[in-house]
């Protein structure tokens, strides 16, 4: 087999594209890709604990606090005690980051039917299948 016919050569470079891709879908909100995808997240249900979130967005702990703390200084999200649980705190959008939050999806929404276009609904539907297969074996 040749380097570049390796699947996991071919996962890497997908996975790039797919990155670069959507992070220049968002680049003029001035949040990357990652940033964009927790404020997708937050958008559909604010006031999680960030563990909570970490699971969602598959992202550990330490990525975690890292975005949160950029996001929290752009000032588009909002760390607020956790009133169930004094250990944890809970995650909000500000207004500022509700806006964002609305861009955020309108613009994944977008950009999945661009990148779907590309293909037939049957094949579509076939790439999703296959991914969640890899991803959840």
């Amino acid at each position: 087999m040749k380097a570049d016919e390796c699947i996991f050569f071919q996962l890497a470079k997908l996975s790039q594209t797919a990155t670069r891709t959507w992070g220049q879908k968002v680049s003029d909100l001035n949040i990357t890709a990652t940033q964009a995808m927790v404020i997708r997240f937050l958008y559909d249900e604010e006031g999680v604990t960030s563990i909570e979130l970490g699971k969602k967005t598959e992202l550990d702990s330490s990525t975690m606090t890292g975005i949160l703390d950029r996001l929290e200084t752009a000032g588009l999200i909002a760390r607020k005690d956790n009133l169930d649980d004094r250990r944890s705190i809970r995650i909000f959008l500000t207004d500022k980051g509700k806006v964002t939050g609305k861009e955020v999806s309108a613009r994944m929404e977008t950009a999945n039917n661009e990148f779907y276009k590309r293909m037939k609904k049957e094949d579509a539907k076939e790439l999703r299948r296959i991914i969640s297969l890899i991803r959840n074996p």
